[in-house]
C-alpha cells in the first residue's frame, strides 16, 4: 500500500488532489461524506454510509425491521449485506427487545375484575407446573406490533409440537399490564382450565371384531371354539351358507304333544219311575 500526500483542492471544489511522492503520480479523491467521516474517525457513520451504498435499505429501516420482530438473518438476506454489517445496527434494538420481555414478565394479567395480584411470569410458571412441562426451556421475546404497541411472546415445545402464546404489553405503574391475544395465552392465564388428556385403549391389530347375527342389542354372546380337522379325520363337516345367518341357529328341540284328556268312566243310568213300576230293566250303555 503506497502512501499519498494531499496536494490541495481540485478546481471543481468537490475533489482532493493527492500525489505519490515516489512516482510523482497524482490522484483525485472525491471529498464526499465518507471522506469527512474518515477524517473525523467516525466509524459508525462510515458503516452507515457503506450499507447505504451497498444496499437500498437504510440503517433506520434495518432497526425498524428488527424492532418489529425480524431476525438479523432475515434482515441481512432482505438487504443483501453480510450479517456483521446488520448486527452493528441490530444490537441495540435486540437489547431493547430483551429488556422489554423481562419487564412484561413482571406485569400483571388483566382479569374481568381488574389486574391480577400475581405477575405474568408467576402465573405462567404455575401453569407449566400443572401441565408437567419444563418452564426453564421456554423462551421469551418481544417486539412492536403494527399499532406501535409492544407484544410479548412465549415459545416452548410440548412433545413434538411447537407452541406460541402472545400478550399485549402496556408499560405502566407497578409493572404495567398484559392482555392475552390468542387462545394459548388465555389458557396459560387460567391453570384450572387444563385437563389431563385421557388415554384411549387401542385394540390390538390381531384382534378382529366378530359379528354375531344371533345376538340382540346388549346381549352377551359366548362362542365355543371350533376344533380344527386333523389329517386322519375323514368326517365331513356340514357346509352352511355364509349369507344365511339363520343357519347358524341351533335346531329347536321337539316339543312333547299335549296329553289327551282322560275320558270319564260311565256311571249306570238311573231308571225312570215308570220302569220301576212296570218291572222293566234298564239298559246299560
Amino acid at each position: 500500500m503506497r502512501t499519498l500526500r494531499v496536494v490541495g483542492l481540485h478546481e471543481d471544489g468537490k475533489s482532493i488532489v493527492c500525489e505519490d511522492p515516489a512516482r510523482r503520480e497524482r490522484f483525485l479523491l472525491p471529498a464526499d461524506e465518507r471522506l469527512r467521516a474518515a477524517a473525523r474517525g467516525d466509524i459508525t457513520r462510515l458503516g452507515q454510509i457503506e450499507i447505504e451504498l451497498e444496499s437500498h435499505m437504510r440503517p433506520r429501516e434495518i432497526q425498524a425491521r428488527i424492532r418489529a420482530g425480524e431476525s438479523v438473518e432475515q434482515v441481512a438476506s432482505t438487504a443483501g449485506v453480510p450479517l456483521q454489517r446488520v448486527e452493528r445496527f441490530a444490537y441495540p434494538v435486540l437489547l431493547e427487545r430483551s429488556r422489554t420481555a423481562e419487564l412484561a414478565q413482571q406485569a400483571h394479567p388483566v382479569r374481568e375484575d381488574g389486574p391480577d395480584v400475581q405477575t405474568l411470569g408467576e402465573v405462567v410458571a404455575y401453569s407449566f407446573g400443572v401441565r408437567g412441562q419444563d418452564y426453564s426451556q421456554a423462551t421469551w421475546d418481544s417486539w412492536r406490533g403494527e399499532d406501535g404497541r409492544w407484544v410479548v411472546g412465549l415459545q416452548w415445545m410440548a412433545g413434538r409440537s411447537e407452541n406460541r402464546a402472545h400478550w399485549a404489553f402496556s408499560p405502566g405503574a407497578h409493572g404495567g399490564t398484559v392482555t392475552a391475544i390468542d387462545e394459548l395465552a388465555e389458557a396459560l392465564l387460567d391453570p384450572n382450565s387444563y385437563r389431563v388428556p385421557r388415554a384411549v385403549d387401542r385394540p390390538d391389530d390381531d384382534e378382529q371384531p366378530t359379528l354375531d347375527y344371533r345376538a340382540d342389542a346388549g346381549a352377551k354372546v359366548i362362542e365355543a371354539p371350533i376344533p380344527e380337522p386333523s389329517d386322519d379325520d375323514t368326517t365331513e363337516m356340514p357346509r352352511v351358507a355364509a349369507e344365511d345367518p339363520d343357519a347358524l341357529l341351533p335346531e329347536p328341540e321337539p316339543q312333547a304333544r299335549p296329553a289327551k284328556p282322560k275320558r270319564k268312566k260311565n256311571h249306570p243310568a238311573v231308571p225312570a219311575w215308570e220302569d220301576v213300576l212296570l218291572g222293566v230293566r234298564s239298559q246299560r250303555g
